[in-house]
C-alpha cells in the first residue's frame, strides 16, 4: 500500500495486477498444454455450453471464421474436441470438447483450484454475493467495451 493512495487507486491498481497475473497463468498452463490462450478460451466457452457451432465460436471470440476453423483444427489434432457436421445443416460444424482430454488440464489447474477455494471459504455470504455482482458487472463492461472494439 502507497501513503496517500486513495481505496480507488488501490481497487484499479489490484484489478490490473490480478489481470496481469491470470493472463500469464492462463498463458503458461496452455504452453504446457501445447494450446494458445484463445484455445484454451474457446474450450472454457465450449465447457460452459456443451457444445457450439463454429459460428457461435467465432461470435464469442471475436475471431474470423477462418481463424475459427484453424483453432477448430489445432484442437480436434490435439485431442481436445471433436466437430462433427450439424444433421440439421450440413454446412455447419458442431464442436464439442472431449472430456478426458479436458482432464490434462483440469490436471495443471488443480492447485490454483484448491488454493482459490480456502481463499473463497473464507468469505462471508454477503462478500461472495457483492464479488459475484462484480464481476458481473465487470463481464458487461467488457462485452460492451469487446463489441464497440468490433
Amino acid at each position: 500500500m502507497n501513503p496517500g493512495e486513495t481505496a480507488v487507486e488501490r481497487f484499479f491498481a489490484s484489478g490490473r495486477a490480478e489481470s496481469r497475473l491470470s493472463l500469464m497463468f492462463r498463458t503458461a498452463v496452455a504452453g504446457k498444454l501445447g494450446l494458445t490462450v484463445t484455445d484454451m478460451e474457446c474450450l472454457d466457452f465450449l465447457m460452459e455450453r456443451g457444445s457450439a457451432t463454429a459460428g457461435q465460436l467465432a461470435e464469442q471470440t471475436g475471431l474470423t471464421t477462418g481463424a475459427i476453423t484453424s483453432m477448430i483444427r489445432r484442437l480436434q489434432n490435439a485431442g481436445y474436441l471433436r466437430a462433427e457436421r450439424d444433421p440439421q445443416d450440413r454446412r455447419k460444424v458442431i464442436v464439442t470438447p472431449d472430456p478426458e482430454a479436458l482432464q490434462r488440464g483440469a490436471a495443471l489447474y488443480a492447485p490454483f483450484g484448491e488454493q482459490v477455494a480456502e481463499l473463497v471459504g473464507a468469505y462471508s455470504e454477503d462478500e461472495l454475493d457483492f464479488l459475484a455482482r462484480h464481476q458481473r458487472a465487470m463481464g458487461e463492461i467488457y462485452l460492451a467495451q469487446l463489441e464497440r472494439l468490433r
